[in-house]
């Protein structure tokens, strides 16, 4: 028998290390040739990692959520014959099972600690006494009565009134002080079962857990629910939680938020859908602002761009490449539609409904979930009157759409219902002055409530 290192290949684009963000196998279980292993997750995309070897998983070398570099240490696979992996190799942070660690120091000679049972597991037996050590006389340990657990005390059943007369200071630690002024807690308030009333942790503790004297007894078949969830944060969910906090703390944001009738859009697109809706795809409202983007963005090519903080250098882009958040089973996404300056109405409905469905899916390829130069994010009927976007860092600029909403709106000296919308637009305020911003969406504004003008010839 031998072991085959399994390490974490060199996923290029300069990538130094990966988070292993979902594990499809654990130690001993069998696996084949090609059987996937573990999914790893760079900045760019999700990675899934075979096996080379048919083999039993000896050890797995990081828990899901965990970051590996590149060349370390993934799965240690028991296979046969081959020579076992040497027990003097550097330390890569693999766990390796105590059986799977024994196996190696035998067959490189070293001294082998045998396993006795223990409560938990395996433990390594105590080492044989020396010679001289064995001479000794050794004395028979003494009986003792193991002593009596001390009695708690019991809690002080709930009374009404304060816990103690008026004026008499609390009697308490330092550090149950401390705890009590953390949680906004009043110790005149809590009764003490130590020593001449001494609150104690316990007593603290009690307090925190007790419903209030006064509080109403809950209805029947209504217990409170005191159960906490630990969820540990990996895989793409650690990703998203990652670059927002590095856009909020490298980007200085600043959102403008302007009203937009879209009566007309929307009767142009309603008209559309039933024209064509057998042989084309459903036209919604996106489609619509990437060609306002497309019209818009030459006169205002500062927002079409990059901003390399690092360098402080902007990146203008001429081409439009759209990125559309899309949200996912396993969280937030943004594939990328690119080059929108070349695409009709009906060619960019159609590649964001095949983008959208791709993330949702998890069959998105690296390249689509990258590059883009300016990004647009909905929640559709959820989208609420207004939302502040955060940037997706480099770039410097995000539209966001709310919801509709129909309105009295005042026109031609009468009160008439019109459909508007909220566009929410956030800026990079490094890059992107609040004039230059205010006229920019003040531009889209004027495309989407005459959507003639999108499908016009500069």
């Amino acid at each position: 028998m031998g072991f085959r290192i399994v390490k974490l290949p060199d996923i290029g684009e300069g990538v130094a290390e990966a988070e292993v963000s979902a594990w499809h196998v654990k130690v001993g279980d069998v696996v084949r040739e090609d059987q996937p292993l573990a999914d790893v997750m760079t900045d760019k995309a999700t990675v899934e990692i075979p096996s080379p070897v048919s083999g039993t998983v000896a050890a797995l070398g990081a828990e899901a959520g965990q970051m590996l570099a590149v060349g370390a240490e993934l799965v240690r696979l028991e296979i046969e014959g081959g020579e076992a992996a040497p027990a003097s190799a550097p330390d890569s942070g693999v766990a390796v099972a105590p059986e799977v660690a024994t196996a190696q120091d035998a067959a490189a000679g070293k001294p082998v600690a045998a396993l006795v049972p223990a409560a938990d597991g395996l433990e390594p037996a105590q080492p044989a006494p020396k010679p001289a050590e064995a001479a000794k006389p050794v004395e028979p340990p003494k009986a003792r009565t193991p002593a009596a657990p001390a009695p708690r005390p019991a809690a002080a059943a709930p009374s009404s009134g304060p816990p103690r007369p008026p004026g008499e200071k609390p009697v308490a630690s330092p550090a149950v002080r401390r705890r009590a002024l953390e949680a906004g807690i009043d110790l005149r308030q809590v009764r003490g079962t130590g020593p001449a009333g001494r609150i104690g942790h316990d007593d603290l503790d009690a307090f925190l857990n007790a419903p209030p004297e006064d509080a109403a007894p809950a209805p029947a078949g209504r217990a409170a629910r005191t159960a906490v969830e630990e969820i540990k944060v990996i895989g793409l969910r650690r990703r998203i939680a990652q670059r927002m906090a590095d856009a909020k703390r490298r980007v200085a944001h600043f959102s403008y938020v302007e009203e937009v009738d879209v009566t007309a859009v929307e009767e142009l697109r309603a008209a559309l859908n039933q024209r064509h809706g057998a042989s084309r795809p459903k036209l919604t409202l996106i489609p619509f602002l990437v060609q306002a983007l497309v019209r818009a963005l030459p006169d205002f090519p500062q927002m079409n761009a990059h901003y390399d903080d690092e360098a402080e250098v902007i990146h203008r882009h001429a081409g439009v490449h759209v990125g559309i958040a899309t949200q996912t089973p396993s969280g937030l996404m943004v594939p990328v539609l690119r080059h929108a300056e070349t695409r009709d109405l009906w060619n960019s409905a159609t590649e964001v409904r095949r983008l959208a469905e791709a993330a949702r899916n998890g069959l998105a390829a690296r390249d689509e979930l990258s590059g883009s130069t300016i990004t647009i994010t909905s929640l559709g009927a959820l989208g609420g009157i207004v939302t502040t976007p955060v940037i997706n860092r480099p770039e410097v600029a995000i539209i966001g759409v709310n919801k509709q909403v129909m309105r009295p709106v005042w026109r031609d000296g009468a009160f008439v219902p019109r459909l508007t919308m909220n566009l929410s637009a956030s800026f990079d305020h490094r890059v992107v002055d609040g004039y230059d911003a205010a006229l920019f969406v003040q531009a889209l504004k004027s495309l989407l409530e005459t959507p003639a003008t999108l499908f016009m010839e500069a």
